[in-house]
């Protein structure tokens, strides 16, 4: 990945954390690493438990951002939720995983879609 990629990378994930927060939800972890893998953001909906996957596109010459999110990628993020559960013993009633797409054009503003309960 190059630095540019990680550069657009990075602000995604702010704007999906003010997202998050404009939205009345707590951010309880940001970019949670394991051996195994990362999660972008941890959050609290209320007393549901949220894991966010956060993709950012430039442009959809790849497709949606959240087409992304493959079958692979969903089996590493449940497996990655119950490591971050296990390590700091949260114990939520409801665990949901979102997905939110940033959209970050070379011109205009950039444009947020939060896809709740995406998997």
């Amino acid at each position: 990945m190059t630095d540019a990629n990680r550069a657009v990378g990075a602000y995604g994930e702010r704007l999906a954390a003010r997202h998050l927060v404009e939205a009345g939800m707590a951010v309880l972890d940001r970019n949670w690493r394991s051996a195994t893998g990362e999660i972008d953001i941890v959050a609290r909906d209320g007393d549901v438990l949220v894991l966010c996957e956060v993709k950012t596109r430039r442009g959809l010459g790849f497709g949606m951002p959240a087409e992304a999110v493959d079958r692979r990628k969903v089996r590493t993020l449940r497996r990655l939720a119950a490591e971050w559960l296990a390590q700091t013993g949260v114990r939520p009633t409801e665990v949901r995983f979102d997905v939110i797409e940033v959209f970050s054009p070379r011109r205009g503003a950039p444009r947020v879609r939060h896809l709740k309960g995406a998997f």
